[in-house]
């Protein structure tokens, strides 16, 4: 019989300090996430030095709670896994020192981790991958699409020319007086308004999969401004839901043609805007037309989280890969 393995997994790219721990790949026995929101909402962002600081202050409290809720042993855990990049240097840098810290103290393999191979992996907790498959990856920081054809192997077929699909909702937010993270704020006032306001669509070159939200996050700001110079009231409500039509209509058509042309058995879709319930609903409704699955992982494992990382680190770890004690903090870590 084969024996179980059990993954550590230590996450801190941004302002969630967390750590997972899970058997065989799938079984998530615990993933304990210590959020920072109340400190960085004042900033309207991420503050990266009070974020490491936060870090450092909340990594030995999440490691004793997720071993508490897994009830499991050092002798047990098979390997250490760890965001090495991209995100905040600083962040990560004290999540990547604590797990060489444990690697080399307790004597356990040491595997970095791509963080958004972390979130292509959080749709392997709720169901197995079928290849080849294609991932519509979109957070604050990364808006793209990534062909897999195995466990392990990543080949981004479009990405962001510009700003990624979450930064432009966290300026359009900051535009409309939302509070600090806008996305979800934005999502929920789109649901309260009509596509009232006529705003572009970046469609590129015929045939590509490459995305551009830069002109319509400008094409809002511009929207605003003209209208307060006139003196005339727009409803932020209708703002918030042309925005979001905007955007939405590009993602889910730039994602059914990739599916369509590489001919994948399943869609998965990763990443902290993979929480926008606009986006769920037109995924959903345009991929229930198709013979192709899709996945959404439940709102908890859409942001940062440990989970991802020792799902997305149990397949490398299976894989043989292993990093050295010279593994830094990378924060332009390039997904292959």
């Amino acid at each position: 019989m084969k024996k179980d393995t059990y993954i550590m997994g230590i996450e801190t790219s941004c302002d969630e300090t967390a750590v997972a721990i899970l058997k065989n790949g799938t079984e998530v026995l615990s993933n304990v996430v210590a959020s920072q929101i109340e400190s960085h909402k004042r900033f309207g962002g991420v503050v990266p030095e009070i974020a490491s600081r936060h870090h450092v202050e909340q990594m030995t409290i999440v490691l004793e709670e997720a071993f508490n809720q897994a009830e499991v042993t050092w002798e047990q855990v098979d390997a250490i896994t760890v965001t090495e990049g991209p995100g905040l240097v600083g962040a990560l840098l004290i999540g990547v020192n604590m797990a060489k810290a444990i690697a080399f103290a307790k004597q356990k393999p040491l595997v970095g981790v791509h963080h958004i191979a972390g979130h292509i992996y959080a749709n392997r907790l709720e169901k197995e991958f079928e290849f080849p498959l294609l991932a519509l990856v979109v957070s604050g920081g990364h808006t793209e699409l990534v062909l897999m054809r195995e466990h392990g192997n990543y080949e981004v077929i479009g990405e962001t020319l510009d700003d990624a699909a979450g930064e432009a909702y966290d300026k359009v937010a900051r535009m409309l007086k939302l509070p600090y993270p806008g996305g979800p704020h934005v999502d929920r006032m789109a649901a309260e308004g009509e596509e009232t306001i006529p705003l572009p669509r970046a469609w590129l070159e015929e045939g590509s999969f490459n995305f551009s939200f830069s002109g319509l996050k400008s094409s809002v700001i511009n929207t605003i401004h003209n209208a307060e110079q006139r003196g005339e009231k727009i409803n932020p409500a209708d703002i918030a839901a042309s925005f979001q039509a905007s955007v939405v209509e590009v993602l889910t058509k730039k994602t059914y043609q990739a599916a369509i042309k590489h001919n994948v058995k399943q869609v998965i879709v990763a990443g902290g805007v993979a929480a926008n319930k606009g986006l769920r609903q037109a995924l959903n409704e345009q991929f229930v037309k198709t013979d192709i699955p899709l996945l959404i992982p439940p709102i908890n494992l859409c942001t940062d989280n440990a989970a991802m990382i020792a799902a997305a680190g149990t397949i490398a770890y299976e894989q043989g890969n292993r990093s050295g004690w010279d593994m830094n903090a990378n924060p332009s870590l390039v997904l292959k």
